[in-house]
């Protein structure tokens, strides 16, 4: 605010609102007070504008809070990601962008070549739903193999499970990478299974999943597949490598000149 520093409220008033945990209220009560006297508002004016900056301030850090606890890999969001090079169609971006999959607990199935843009939009996806005031949880197989194996110590897998489906939309990122085990596809059938028709999963892979029998047992690759692909988007990406394309345009790295 341009001149004079506002008066600072009581000390009484600041420890009113300390104990009642509103610190965007706290913050921004002396400016919103002198603005009020000035221009002589209604009460009932100086307290819309001070709960407005309490909602605000406080949707702000829940995003925060869940952008930090998704576990996102880059923070690749849509302002970097070039709708026109990638091949998934226009329409189908459009769709996928208005998050009505995620209210409906559908799921989203990338496939395609590495390097085609799956991850990146996916990733936007992900930024985009915590936008909307949803949760998410960002995974490789390789980390949920992990989470699920360090739960069976404790026999607290059911547990850690729940708590990873209480995300509106739950990623497994890169499946087809490596070879996986049959730990990896336990853990990946224990997801799908618990989130099936509750929550939305997303997975990118340069596999398409009516293949993943090729890289995890087969049994539960057929039971994973079978519930992932029941209510699901299936979208294939194609082309070369997006990442290479920009290597060799020299957008790489930063010019050493």
């Amino acid at each position: 605010m341009n001149g004079p520093e506002p008066p600072p409220i009581s000390a009484e008033l600041d420890a009113l609102l300390r104990r009642m945990r509103l610190p965007y209220v706290r913050r921004d009560a002396p400016e919103v007070l002198a603005v009020a006297k000035a221009q002589r508002w209604e009460p009932a004016e100086v307290l819309k504008v001070l709960l407005v900056a309490e909602v605000v301030g406080r949707d702000k850090a829940t995003r925060a809070i869940r952008r930090k606890s998704a576990g996102f890999p880059s923070g690749k969001s849509f302002d970097t990601f070039d709708e026109q090079a990638s091949s998934i169609p226009p329409p189908t971006q459009s769709g996928l962008r208005s998050l009505e999959w995620i209210s409906r607990h559908e799921n989203l199935a990338l496939a395609g070549p590495s390097g085609t843009g799956k991850s990146h939009f996916v990733e936007a996806l992900g930024h985009l739903a915590i936008e909307e005031g949803l949760r998410v949880s960002w995974f490789s197989l390789e980390t949920l193999t992990q989470t699920i194996s360090r739960a069976k110590v404790d026999a607290s897998v059911p547990r850690v499970v729940a708590r990873i489906c209480r995300a509106d939309l739950i990623v497994v990122d890169d499946i087809g990478m490596l070879p996986a085990g049959q730990e990896a596809a336990e853990a990946f059938y224990r997801l799908v299974d618990a989130a099936y028709e509750r929550r939305s999963i997303a997975v990118t892979s340069n596999l398409h999943p009516s293949g993943f029998d090729t890289i995890m047992p087969k049994t539960l690759a057929t039971a994973t597949v079978d519930r992932l692909l029941h209510h699901a988007h299936v979208v294939l990406t194609d082309g070369a490598s997006l990442r290479l394309s920009a290597a060799l345009a020299g957008k790489g790295v930063a010019s050493l000149g």
